[in-house]
C-alpha cells in the first residue's frame, strides 16, 4: 500500500443508542468522545442509531405483511383480467 493516503485504522468502540449494547472492533472512524472499556483502555466511541442489537430482521421481531391477502382482494375486487 502507497504510504501517507489511507486513514487510520485502530480500535473503536460502536455503541447502540437504541439498546445501549457496546462492541469493541476496528475501524477508519474517529469521535471525539472516548470510553474506558472492559480492559481498562480508553477507545473513542461511535453512537450508532441501529445494530444488530436492536435491528427487527436481527432480533426476530420483524413483521411479515400477508401479501397473499392483498392479492386476493385486489382480485376480488378488479377481477383477473
Amino acid at each position: 500500500m502507497k504510504p501517507g493516503i489511507h486513514p487510520a485504522y485502530g480500535p473503536v468502540v460502536f455503541r447502540d443508542s437504541a439498546s445501549g449494547a457496546a462492541f469493541l472492533t476496528r475501524s477508519t472512524m474517529t469521535s471525539q468522545k472516548t470510553i474506558e472499556w472492559e480492559d481498562g483502555q480508553t477507545y473513542p466511541v461511535v453512537d450508532v442509531e441501529i445494530s444488530s442489537v436492536s435491528h427487527p430482521f436481527y432480533t426476530g421481531t420483524a413483521r411479515v405483511m400477508d401479501t397473499a391477502g392483498r392479492v386476493e382482494r385486489f382480485e376480488r375486487r378488479y377481477g383477473a383480467r
